[in-house]
């Protein structure tokens, strides 16, 4: 038979055990939701500067398709344009990169959380 301070002892042993364990699983799930609202954010800030190029893209197209650029709306002669006059065609911005959209979802297909 043990005794009532080997009794208490077991207790105190089982309760810090336990609390420690609780506390750990409430870390995990608060370092779990950080991390998933940080990624959530950064796709969103993603998803802005990809409208952002495809407006200016699409600005730019429109402009090439159209034909339009200084010569044919007469600012360079000071009137309208005519046949004799030869457009040219403004280059796109430097600035501007042309590359592929990588979906973050088919990139890190082992991520926690939602899969759509």
């Amino acid at each position: 038979m043990i005794g009532k301070f080997e009794a208490n002892k077991d207790l105190i042993q089982e309760l810090t055990s336990s609390g420690a364990r609780r506390v750990g699983n409430i870390a995990g799930i608060i370092t779990g939701t950080v991390a998933e609202v940080t990624r959530e954010i950064g796709e969103w800030i993603t998803d802005a500067i990809e409208m952002n190029e495809a407006a200016a893209a699409a600005r730019r197209d429109s402009a090439t398709d159209s034909g339009r650029d200084s010569t044919e709306r007469g600012e360079e002669t000071g009137g309208p344009a005519t046949f004799e006059t030869k457009p040219t065609v403004t280059p796109p911005a430097a600035d501007v990169v042309d590359a592929d959209v990588v979906d973050a979802e088919i990139a890190d297909p082992d991520r926690p959380g939602k899969h759509f």
